[in-house]
C-alpha cells in the first residue's frame, strides 16, 4: 500500500469515524471468508459499515475522529454506523453464533466501552421496538373496551 493510498483510507475513515456513534472492535482471527460474508450481509442491512483495516491506519483515524482511547492489538475488524444500537446488535449476533468472533471493546455515544457494555446495549429494544410496545400499552384498553362493548352485545342478544 503506497503512502497515497494510505492516506485516502485514513481520510475516509477518519470522516466515517467522526459521523458514527459506535465504533466497536471484534477479533476475526479463525473466521473463514463465507463466514465474513454473512457478517457484512447482515451488517449492510443494519446499515452498519465493517471492514478490516491495519491497527495503525485504524488507530490514526479514530484520533483524528476523536474516539481516543482505544488499544488496538492483534487481528482486529471494525464495525460502525450513526446508530448505535443497531451496530451492538450486529456485532452480538454474530459472536453469539461464531465462538471464534469475540467483541473487544468499542467507541459508544463519546466513551470507550468494554466487551460486556456492548453485550449489554445488543440486548436493548430498538427504537422501533419501543415505539411498538408504547403502542401496544396505549391501546390496550380501547381494545379492552371494544373486547367488553362486544360480549354486552353478545350477552344482550342472547337475551
Amino acid at each position: 500500500m503506497t503512502r497515497n493510498q494510505k492516506e485516502e483510507v485514513i481520510a475516509r475513515l477518519s470522516d466515517e469515524f467522526s459521523t458514527s456513534n459506535a465504533v466497536v472492535v471484534c477479533n476475526y482471527k479463525g473466521i473463514i471468508t463465507k463466514q465474513l460474508e454473512v457478517l457484512r450481509d447482515s451488517a449492510r442491512v443494519a446499515d452498519v459499515k465493517v471492514e478490516v483495516v491495519k491497527n495503525t491506519l485504524a488507530n490514526i483515524a479514530l484520533e483524528k475522529s476523536g474516539k481516543n482511547g482505544l488499544t488496538l492489538k492483534d487481528t482486529n475488524i471494525y464495525l460502525w454506523g450513526v446508530d448505535s444500537l443497531a451496530v451492538t446488535k450486529v456485532a452480538a449476533k454474530f459472536a453469539e453464533k461464531n465462538n471464534a468472533f469475540e467483541i473487544k471493546f468499542g467507541h459508544i455515544d463519546g466513551e470507550v466501552a468494554d466487551a460486556n457494555k456492548i453485550n449489554a446495549l445488543s440486548k436493548m429494544p430498538s427504537r422501533e421496538e419501543l415505539l411498538a410496545m408504547l403502542l401496544q400499552v396505549w391501546n390496550a384498553p380501547i381494545q379492552n373496551f371494544t373486547i367488553g362493548l362486544n360480549a354486552l352485545k353478545e350477552k344482550k342478544e342472547k337475551e
